[in-house]
């Protein structure tokens, strides 16, 4: 059930609080932006329900999903593209139909139209904090989308508050709910809901009202925004695709095509972590914070606390060392130079180290294969050299710390 309680336990229901929560915003977003979060809404609930394991080769799901709209012909017209962006985010098969019957609240008698000038992404991650604190001194007004999850609420409320003496927040949750969900979730499609609510929001503010264009500003570094395959025996990528040239890519068609006026940029695509720590514009406040961002991505099994390891940590510790050294983050596994199965001989650091190694031998044109090779991905040779940089950082890293 979209909008809804089910009262069911065998039966779904996804964005009662979300529909409130927008109420109370007394916004006016365009008709196709809530059919938009419609489909993320389905999208993100589905990917709870698919188990992996139960996949005949035990990673890819296939998923057929119909779903109530306002305009189902559109959708339906523009579902194969849809399906291609879903695709490539979950690495699984989707299937999609566009039914009449969506939600389309009437809007509040006197709508509040927001006068902030662009939209940002704020996860509790330190590239979106970055990115954050960099339009703020660069003069713009960003509005701040967040998904409030857990071990991160608190601090994306906290870092809206912060920054700029104050940012106009907009934090709110899915809260799926799934018969029999998937244990642990893989949640690779839940990146859809994240650039929804940003969308969302900015068909909102007073200058799309105005009939003029918003950017909605997704920050990521390019190295994790291109998630390369460290080895050629890892199965799926290092993070979520929420940020790949060809997700981006795909959604901006799609929001083309919906005239919807929202420009998605991510200001970082060609710059590394440590770049962006280093080179971001309020040094002080990052100074100051950088160290309760969360990057691991196994943070809530590890009690809300870094690993150290998986790839996301090893990067982010890179860009600390290359940025102030060592910094103050807490990590499960510090020292990643003991030579057991915990630390040098955990999969995601030796996969680091057979990357780094690789790369080096047979170029990185070759070794990065087919993660360019769509023409939807402009700007290869920057790219190419953003990898290049960030494999280099994180083999500063592990120089540093001894990992052999």
């Amino acid at each position: 059930m979209l909008y809804g309680n089910s009262g069911d336990p065998m039966r779904g229901s996804v964005g009662a609080a979300l529909k409130q929560a927008i109420a109370r915003e007394k916004v006016a977003p365009a008709a196709r932006a809530w059919d938009l979060l419609s489909l993320a809404l389905a999208v993100v609930s589905s990917d709870l329900a698919g188990h992996r394991d139960r996949s005949s080769d035990g990673w890819t799901r296939e998923f057929d999903l119909t779903i109530s709209v306002v305009d189902a012909p559109f959708w339906n017209d523009n579902a194969e593209t849809l399906q291609r962006l879903l695709a490539y985010l979950s690495t699984d098969r989707w299937t999609l139909r566009f039914v009449e019957g969506g939600i389309l609240p009437q809007p509040d008698r006197q709508p509040k139209h927001p006068t902030e000038d662009c939209i940002v992404l704020l996860s509790g991650g330190l590239d979106s904090y970055i990115g954050t604190i960099d339009l703020v001194e660069q003069g713009r007004r960003p509005l701040a989308v967040s998904q409030m999850v857990r071990g991160d609420g608190e601090k994306q409320v906290a870092f809206a508050a912060e920054i700029g003496g104050g940012l106009r927040h907009f934090q709110v949750n899915h809260n799926a709910d799934v018969p029999d969900p998937e244990n642990p979730p893989s949640q690779r499609a839940r990146s859809i809901i994240f650039l929804a609510y940003g969308v969302f929001m900015a068909t909102t503010l007073a200058r799309y009202h105005a009939g003029e264009e918003v950017t909605l500003y997704v920050c990521e570094n390019g190295f994790i925004a291109l998630n390369p395959p460290l080895t050629g025996g890892r199965l799926g990528s290092l993070s979520t695709r929420t940020t790949h040239p060809i997700v981006l890519s795909l959604l901006q068609q799609v929001l083309d095509a919906a005239g919807l006026r929202v420009r998605i940029v991510n200001p970082y695509r060609f710059k590394t972590k440590g770049e962006m720590l280093q080179e971001c514009l309020g040094q002080p406040l990052l100074a100051a914070h950088a160290h309760q961002t969360t990057s691991c991505g196994r943070f809530k099994q590890f009690g809300y606390k870094h690993c150290g390891r998986c790839v996301p940590c090893q990067v982010r510790r890179a860009a600390f060392h290359a940025w102030c050294g060592q910094g103050s983050t807490y990590y499960v596994y510090d020292n990643l130079a003991l030579d057991d199965d915990e630390h040098a001989g955990f999969d995601d650091v030796r996969s680091a180290l057979i990357g780094i190694g690789e790369r080096r031998e047979m170029g990185t044109a070759r070794w990065l294969g087919s993660t360019l090779s769509s023409n939807l991905v402009v700007d290869k040779p920057a790219l190419v050299k953003v990898v290049e940089r960030g494999l280099a950082e994180i083999e500063s890293l592990m120089l540093a710390l001894g990992v052999r």
